[in-house]
C-alpha cells in the first residue's frame, strides 16, 4: 500500500464487490508464508486488519462479528469449561470466551504468527487477551490440531476467513467429522459462514455438511458495515443443544458492557429474510 496524500485501499470479493477505504497511513505490512497482511489506519474505521487484501477487522464495528460467533453458543451452553478456536488471530473471539467464569481453558489455534504479531502491535482492541493465561495459543494447522488433539470441547469457533487460500479446507466435510469427535456430548460449533447475497451457495454446501453430522443445525444474521453485502451469516450446530430454547447462559456481568449481542438480538438473528430462508430451509433442524 502506497503512501499518498489522497490514498485509498480497495477490497475485491470475489470480482464481483468491490469496497473502498480512504487511508490515512500504513502501520503495518509483511508478507507471510501463507498471505499479505496489512494493518492501515482509516479515516472512518480506525486501524483495519487486510489479509491478502480483505478486510478481516476494523476497530469501528469489530465487537459485532466478535460478539455474535461467541455469545450464541456460549449463551446455549449450559456450562461452558473448553472453548477451541480455529483461527481468529486477531483475539476478539477469544477476548469475548475470556469473559466467562465457568470457561477453565481456551485453545486457539492460528496456522499464521504474522496476524498475532500485526495485531499484537497495532490493534490492541481485539489482541487484549492473548496474553491471558487461560489461553493456550498454538501456531498451527487448524486442521492438523482438530485431527490429532486428545482433548474435547464445550464449544468450537471456526473463526476463520473466506473459503480460499489457508482457510478453504475449513469448509469441507472431513474436517466437521473430526471436530463433531473432539465435542463433547452438549457440544456446540459455530463458523463463519459467508454472506446470503454473494455466497448463498457456500452457506448451503456448509450446512449440508453439518446437517449429515449433527442433531441441530441452523444459521443466524448479524449486520455490519465492513463486510461485503453488510448481511453476513454464521452457522450453527450441535449435538444437543438447541440455539433458541436452550439460550440462557448469558451472565449479566457480561450482558451490560456489550455493544451488540442480547438477548433480543439472539433471538432476532435467526429469523431469516425470505429468500435465504428459502434456500437453506432444507439443512435447518
Amino acid at each position: 500500500m502506497k503512501e499518498g496524500i489522497d490514498l485509498w485501499v480497495s477490497e475485491n470479493f470475489n470480482d464481483v464487490y468491490r469496497m473502498n477505504y480512504r487511508v490515512k497511513e500504513t502501520l503495518y505490512s509483511k508478507e507471510s508464508d501463507f498471505q499479505k497482511i496489512d494493518v492501515v489506519n482509516t479515516e472512518h474505521l480506525g486501524k483495519v486488519l487486510f489479509n491478502d487484501g480483505l478486510l478481516m477487522t476494523s476497530e469501528r464495528d469489530e465487537f459485532v462479528y466478535h460478539e455474535m460467533i461467541t455469545h450464541v453458543p456460549m449463551s446455549a451452553h449450559p456450562n461452558p469449561k473448553k472453548v477451541l478456536i480455529i483461527g481468529g488471530g486477531d483475539g476478539g473471539t477469544a477476548r469475548e470466551v475470556l469473559k466467562y467464569e465457568s470457561v477453565e481453558k481456551v485453545v486457539m489455534v492460528e496456522i499464521d504468527p504474522c496476524v498475532i504479531e500485526a495485531c499484537k502491535k497495532h490493534l490492541n482492541v481485539t489482541a487484549c487477551e492473548l496474553d491471558n493465561p487461560k489461553l493456550e495459543l498454538r501456531i498451527e494447522d487448524g486442521l492438523k490440531y482438530v485431527k490429532e488433539t486428545e482433548d474435547f470441547f464445550d464449544v468450537v469457533l471456526i473463526d476463520s476467513t473466506d473459503p480460499i487460500g489457508p482457510a478453504a479446507p475449513l469448509f469441507n466435510i472431513e474436517f466437521y467429522t473430526d471436530v463433531h469427535s473432539i465435542m463433547t456430548e452438549n457440544g456446540i460449533v459455530v463458523s463463519q459462514c459467508e454472506n446470503p447475497f454473494l455466497a448463498g451457495e457456500m452457506q448451503k454446501k456448509l450446512l449440508s455438511i453439518k446437517a449429515e453430522l449433527f442433531d441441530k443445525v441452523s444459521i443466524y444474521n448479524y449486520s455490519n458495515i465492513t463486510y461485503p453485502g453488510g448481511l453476513w451469516s454464521f452457522s450453527f450446530a450441535s449435538k444437543t443443544q438447541d440455539p433458541l430454547l436452550d439460550a440462557k447462559n448469558l451472565p449479566d456481568a457480561i450482558a451490560k458492557d456489550l455493544k451488540y449481542y442480547n438477548r433480543g438480538v439472539h433471538k432476532a438473528a435467526f429469523a431469516l429474510p425470505q429468500f435465504q430462508k428459502n434456500e437453506v430451509q432444507e439443512f435447518i433442524k
